[in-house]
């Protein structure tokens, strides 16, 4: 298989991973807050955009790749978070089979 060219100097997006973690309501329940996990540098790049009719309206997804330098915690149901704007991770694989690089498939998360 051919390597693929990864440019670390593209990695110049100041990423959150952040981990889901059960936290008691404080009513007898539970609901998932996210904890930070580490702060990573990153390669964003738009991949999709799809439109479905939802409820009174149109909803809309965007998904992204998100390169990162390997990790063994990286995991689907983690999530990346750059200000405002959240990236919850679907897939992980290593792009080139080198174990340098990861690459997350992500839905950004509006609204």
């Amino acid at each position: 298989m051919a390597m693929m060219d990864i440019d670390a100097g593209r990695l110049t997006a100041r990423l959150v991973l952040e981990r889901p973690e059960v936290v008691e309501d404080g009513q007898g329940g539970a609901v998932t807050a996210f904890a930070e996990l580490a702060r990573v540098w990153a390669l964003i790049e738009p991949r999709g955009f799809a439109e479905e009719e939802k409820g009174p309206g149109l909803a809309a997804t965007v998904t992204h790749h998100v390169t990162v330098r390997a990790r063994g915690d990286l995991n689907p149901g983690q999530r990346f978070r750059k200000g405002a704007r959240v990236f919850e991770i679907l897939a992980v694989r290593d792009p080139d089979e080198t174990g340098r690089y990861q690459r997350a498939l992500c839905r950004e998360v509006t609204g």
